[in-house]
């Protein structure tokens, strides 16, 4: 983009503005548009100029900076967005007289070289362009109100960023530190989810909407006329306007006289601009204009701007209707915005998704640019397309639309709306009976969209897929579809529906020989093995693919691939022990055997795991073919072999690559070289799918082909359940992986590792030991099953529910489960009124008992994970932690308040911090009533129904909103990640420049490809902020991961376990470029958001304790350091034992910490017990145990040398940080990795991120602080992990 010279302050502007802008907002050299073509033709070539743009108007003139490279299009936008000239929309740019065309590249213009001068021409309006200028105009002045979307939730895509830092060093004192009140062992306060309240933004004025006597008849319209407009401005004048197509103007329409033609002067306002024309009308505007670019300006750009690109996150706690943070406003234009947009027709919004999906697959993809150009494309209409189709599917799950079959059962029901084809995620015709009915078709549509997302990360050319969406909302499963070209259609007699693979269930197998090519290249990508299958008639049919994965030639005469639910094997293990066959009286099943669905399939992730293993096993045998001489290199081998595969496999490289670098890992060098030389593209390996699928081999041959596919199969199940669950198990308990928060970070962690989520009664199994990490990992499975269980059930209640009735049922659901201490008889709060209207609705939950409640989750889990919960239920104090959960998999938005689950609590005043602002004028937010007896100063509400409800947790107006789930198909960008992932390798190999090159070169293809506010951007901030950091770019790093924080809670949430992550990392980073204070808001943020997620003493939050102790003592808070040095220590010990190298190392770190709080006696204490367990785990003659005992002498020494020392420390202390600090948060980044995945090669990895002893000598230490500077840099290089020291003396 454009970037003009005169774009002094940051404006809420429009949608598109604000995106350019976002990317720049920090002054950031890399810019939205312009890398679409520049970072894709290799080399750069900065032809970077300066022109002017002559205006009509003041200022009338403008200078711009421009690249060759960019359109005419984007210099347009510059124009548009910067303040002197946000007047103008609608104009055409003139050079050397000659009108220049708007879809060009600027290299393409004539005789355009610096100092060139354009013509900004007026051009006149169309009626499409004067609605576009309208809305504009409307959000430039911030008169567009709030908007109620029927897809996104209260606060979409809330920001905290700007309100921590701001309010904590507000709060805070000269001589206070941030953190001293935290208290470490206090629940987390829900209040830190919202932003306190804001002032409003200044007004500029009172209301613009269109007139009554809008629009113009035929006579007028042919005389130009296009809309009619009112204004009311803040002195409460009210001016009619006419939109004509020469601009705007006065006109002498009243509310009951129709005279649409100019006023006479010297009321004759008119102007080209709407904006002008207001500023003539109203004196104060202008004033107030400025002051609201003013407001606007303090935020930042990222945080305001609309999150166009992704599904914004939606808070599961929000204000109060009546909060100041969600005040309804008077705002007659906000219904009439879909015409503005959209015109009277409503046409220009209906759109073809299934040819835009499958034209832009189709376009060229040679060069880079081109791939730029196609990928950004393609997420754009991914977007737009997830969004529209949310949409509909809400409307059907309220019973809004008509069905195309009103005569068929209602989950056999289907709907056409928008383009898009909707139906029931429910066994309506009976497709899945013998498979499980409804469930095994709600997990099928599941498992499709991943299928579908899976072929669209291939981007096979000529093999397409419909764009498909789930929607989970209301209790009800909805997919909605792309309409593919000819699904519908009648086919001749003898034609089949579908031209590969099963018709009709799997009696008619179709095989067209122009899928074998496409099939081919999708199952090679995804392991899935040719193999034959047999119709009804025993007739043999070789496919490329499962018999369930359906190809249809398109009355378009493209090739789509349909039913993608059965990509990989089925889980023949858990099959067998846990499923049985349906039987025909409709007899129960025995209880062992009543697993809901037999579509438990394997993961992909495991496919890939175990497929490196068999490449290694493979290898090992061309390797003892190949030298049969060398016995020792053969055990050797087997010895490396038999280690990798006990190193978590969660990356997913390419197998060639695993070879080489397991080849690298020999002792010998000869080793190394010979293993290179195993040529592997004679390696093999694929799964047959549809083996346990009911098929019959019909000859011996096949017969006996089968029996080797179905062993290997096992094989794989096994390695799921023999190597991967225990190994998985293994890394959680050594800590060589970050400890996951919640149940998502849970999710996401098995996922990565090929675990299904079925499989989380038996790691609760497996987690059942005395280990504390391993106690804290079984409490987590057990609150996640929990939620799990209580979420299907709830689903259940709630899907032949009316729509009005979902608040009433949700809040009775959760004081069932979460408020039984406090009213053991909860009742259901239910509109009795309301009850006869709907006499078919399932009223059963207003039945409900805490008791009932809890047995019906518990069969839930029992059925689902095969665990008894038995005695294994919440724990009090993570009540929250259980009804977050609980929100974010309903997609409820309850009222933000400290939820009373006792009595005790309700009689201490629980509910005292509900909200900042009153809760009781007019709406009915009635628990605050209930809970603090003491407020009596309320108004009287005889009105509100809610006035005599009994006692209870949550009451049905404390559900605010119920929002969609959605799961959704958008590929990655290859492009991006490539970029990226050269970067990190270039780095890796101490290539600097060229890495960082490559890094931003990815950062700006990420940005033009995602757009700036979407989840990958973020996880690109983060890593580059990483990388950058590491490579001594400090300020780069905390710019970017100021943005990772901003984009990870706007689209991920702002209690995402990725946006503490982000936090932190931001502290850090904050505290290395010397603002110490104001990193450690965020850490303190960061770790109160962690209290909300999982609670106190999560595992991993050693390193944050310790991170901010060194940023105390950096900052001569030498007293509360030492306090955070404790509690640390106390985690510690609590989590690895007292004699662990963590704690010795965390002692060492507390003894220095207690000698500059001047407690000499404790810190000689603390040391000798660092000393005593570094002497007999790792021996006398290690250097950790030197260290500690030289420290231990010279703490023991005279006064006067303990005074020196203190005072040695103090100086040198402010340097150990970054020893700490740079190298402490690695195993957190991204739960589920280890350290080493996300650090830079030079750094090494701790356990627990608990810090490293100070590998200097004290002589050292004392010569760096008196002045030389070397050893900071040599002992951050030679600094490692003791733990890994001690592993390889042993």
């Amino acid at each position: 983009m454009a970037a003009s010279n005169n774009d002094a302050s940051k404006p809420e502007v429009s949608e598109t503005a604000v995106a350019e802008q976002a990317v720049n907002g920090e002054g950031t050299v890399t810019e939205t548009e312009k890398t679409e073509e520049e970072g894709a033709n290799g080399p750069h070539v900065d032809n970077v100029f300066q022109i002017t743009v002559k205006l009509p108007h003041e200022p009338f003139q403008t200078t711009v900076m421009l690249s060759t490279q960019e359109q005419v299009q984007d210099l347009r936008q510059s124009i548009v967005e910067t303040p002197q000239t946000f007047q103008y929309s609608c104009f055409h740019l003139d050079f050397n007289g000659q009108r220049i065309n708007d879809f060009i590249e600027l290299s393409e213009v004539q005789g355009l070289q610096a100092d060139s001068e354009l013509t900004l021409v007026e051009d006149p309006y169309t009626e499409k362009e004067a609605r576009m200028h309208v809305i504009r105009v409307r959000e430039l002045i911030g008169a567009a109100g709030d908007r109620t979307d029927t897809l996104q939730g209260i606060m979409a895509g809330l920001s905290l960023h700007d309100t921590v830092s701001q309010g904590e060093v507000q709060q805070t004192g000269a001589d206070q530190t941030v953190l001293g009140d935290y208290d470490f062992k206090a629940p987390g306060s829900v209040k830190n989810l919202l932003p306190p309240s804001e002032e409003p933004a200044p007004k500029t004025i009172k209301a613009i909407s269109l007139s009554p006597w809008n629009p113009p008849p035929y006579h007028l319209r042919s005389k130009g006329h296009l809309l009619y407009l009112q204004v009311t401005t803040n002195e409460g004048e009210q001016f009619p306007i006419t939109s004509h197509v020469a601009g705007f103007y006065v006109n002498k329409s009243t509310n009951t006289k129709f005279d649409p033609f100019p006023r006479q002067a010297p009321k004759d306002h008119s102007a080209h601009s709407l904006l002008t024309l207001i500023e003539n009308i109203s004196p104060s505007f202008d004033a107030s204009f400025k002051s609201l670019l003013d407001y606007n300006a303090k935020k930042d750009l990222l945080a305001i701007f609309q999150v166009t690109n992704a599904i914004p996150a939606n808070p599961w706690l929000v204000p109060a209707p009546n909060s100041s943070l969600t005040t309804h406003q008077s705002d007659l234009a906000r219904t009439q915005e879909s015409y503005l947009i959209s015109g009277v027709e409503n046409t220009e919004t209906l759109r073809d998704w299934n040819e835009e999906f499958q034209s832009t697959r189709e376009m060229v993809k040679e060069a880079v640019h081109d791939r730029v150009f196609r990928e950004r494309l393609t997420n754009k209409l991914f977007a737009d397309y997830n969004d529209a189709a949310t949409r509909g599917a809400m409307l059907v799950a309220r019973g809004e639309l008509a069905p195309l079959n009103p005569t068929e059962a209602k989950d056999a029901q289907i709907f056409v709306y928008n383009n898009i084809f909707y139906s029931f995620g429910a066994d309506g015709v009976g497709t899945f009976a013998t498979e499980g009915g409804d469930e095994a078709a709600r997990v099928a549509v599941g498992k499709d969209v991943t299928g579908v997302r899976a072929v669209n990360n291939l981007d096979i050319p000529g093999l397409f897929t419909s764009g498909t969406v789930v929607v989970d909302y209301l209790g009800k499963r909805i997919v909605g579809q792309s309409i593919v070209p000819g699904i519908f259609k009648q086919r001749d007699p003898g034609e089949h529906q579908i031209d590969y693979g099963a018709v009709e269930g799997k009696e008619i197998v179709a095989d067209d020989k122009s899928f074998v090519p496409l099939f081919e290249q999708l199952s090679k990508s995804l392991r899935v093995k040719k193999h034959p299958v047999w119709d009804k008639d025993g007739v043999r049919h070789e496919l490329e693919g499962s018999v369930e994965t359906k190809g249809l030639i398109g009355t378009d005469g493209r090739r789509y691939a349909l039913d993608l639910y059965r990509l990989t094997p089925v889980d023949v293990a858990w099959i067998e022990e846990h499923w049985s066959e349906p039987k025909k009286e409709g007899s129960e099943k025995p209880k062992d055997k009543d697993y809901p669905h037999r579509m438990a399939t394997l993961r992909p992730e495991l496919v890939e795991s175990y497929g490196r293993l068999k490449l290694r096993d493979w290898i090992k045998d061309e390797l003892a073919k190949k030298s049969q001489t060398a016995q020792n290199g053969d055990k050797t081998e087997t010895t490396q072999s038999g280690e990798k595969t006990e190193k978590p496999s969660t990356d997913e490289d390419a197998l060639v690559t695993k070879a080489q670098s397991e080849s690298q890992e020999g002792k010998e060098e000869g080793e190394a070289a010979e293993q290179e030389r195993v040529d592997i593209s004679g390696f093999q390996f694929a799964l047959n799918p549809d083996v346990f699928c009911g098929q019959h081999p019909q000859s011996d041959e096949d017969k006996e082909e089968w029996s080797k596919d179905e062993a290997e199969v096992r094989a794989a199940c096994n390695h799921l359940t023999a190597e991967l669950l225990p190994r998985l198990i293994q890394d959680l308990k050594e800590g060589e992986v970050g400890f996951p928060m919640d149940g998502q970070s849970l999710a996401n962690l098995l996922h990565k590792r090929g675990v299904n989520i079925r499989y989380l009664g038996k790691i609760a199994e497996l987690a059942d030991q005395e280990d504390p990490r391993l106690q804290a990992l079984k409490r987590l499975v057990v609150q996640e099953m929990i939620a799990r269980g209580f979420k299907h059930f709830a689903n259940s209640k709630l899907r032949n529910l009316p729509t009005p009735f979902a608040g009433a049922c949700v809040a009775h659901l959760l004081n069932c489960l979460l408020g039984g201490d406090l009213n053991a008889k909860p009742v259901a709060e239910t509109d009795s009124s309301l009850l006869p209207m709907y006499p078919e609705g399932d009223f059963s939950f207003e039945q409900l008992t805490p008791e009932s409640l809890k047995a019906e989750v518990e069969a839930q889990v029992a059925l689902r994970y095969r665990y008894k919960l038995g005695q294994s239920w919440v724990q009090p104090e993570k009540r929250v932690q259980l009804l977050r959960e609980v929100s974010l998999k309903l997609g409820l938005q309850l009222e933000m308040k400290a939820y009373a689950f006792t009595k005790q609590e309700t009689n201490s005043g629980a509910t005292s911090e509900s909200n900042a602002t009153p809760l009781t004028n007019g709406h009915a937010s009635t628990s605050s009533k209930k809970k603090k007896n003491k407020n009596t100063s309320s108004p009287a509400r005889a009105a509100s129904p809610a006035a005599n409800l009994p006692q209870q947790t949550f009451h049905a107006d404390d559900v605010l909103n119920v929002v969609p789930v959605v799961k959704e198909a958008s590929p990655k960008s290859l492009l991006a990640e490539e970029a990226l992932e050269a970067g990190r390798m270039s780095i890796a190999q101490d290539q600097k420049e060229l890495g960082q090159e490559l890094l931003l070169e990815s950062l700006s293809l990420h940005e033009q490809i995602y757009g700036v506010l979407h989840p990958e951007v973020s996880r690109a901030y983060h890593h580059l902020s990483n990388l950058l950091f590491n490579l001594e770019d400090k300020l780069a790093a905390v710019e970017l991961a100021h943005k990772a924080v901003i984009v990870s809670e706007r689209t991920l949430g702002v209690d995402h376990a990725d946006t503490v992550l982000n936090y932190l990392n931001l502290g850090l980073f904050e505290h290395a470029n010397g603002n110490t204070k104001v990193a450690l808001t965020y850490v303190r943020h960061a770790l109160e958001l962690w209290k909300i997620i999982y609670g106190p003493d999560h595992p991993d939050s050693i390193t944050t304790l310790n991170n901010a102790a060194v940023m105390l003592q950096s900052m001569k808070q030498f007293h509360e350091s030492r306090l955070w040095f404790e509690a640390s220590l106390a985690i510690c010990e609590e989590v690895s034992g007292k004699n662990s190298i963590n704690t010795a190392t965390l002692l060492f770190q507390l003894s220095q910490a207690l000698a500059l709080d001047k407690d000499m006696r404790a810190a000689v204490n603390r040391m000798r017990e660092s000393y005593n367990i570094f002497n007999s785990l790792l021996g006398p003659e290690d250097r950790n145990t030197k260290e500690a005992g030289s420290w231990l002498e010279q703490l023991t020494q005279s006064a006067v040398t303990q005074a020196k020392q203190i005072q040695d420390l103090a100086k040198g202390r402010l340097r150990r940080v970054h020893l700490t600090g740079r190298n402490s948060l690695r195993p957190q980044v991204g739960v589920g990795q280890s350290p080493s995945d996300t650090i830079a090669p030079a750094s090494g990895r701790t356990r627990s991120g608990t810090g490293r002893v100070d590998q200097r000598s004290i002589e050292e230490l004392l010569r760096y602080i008196e002045g030389g500077d070397s050893p900071k840099k040599s002992s951050k290089k030679k600094t490692a992990n003791p733990k890994r020291r001690a592993a390889k003396a042993a």
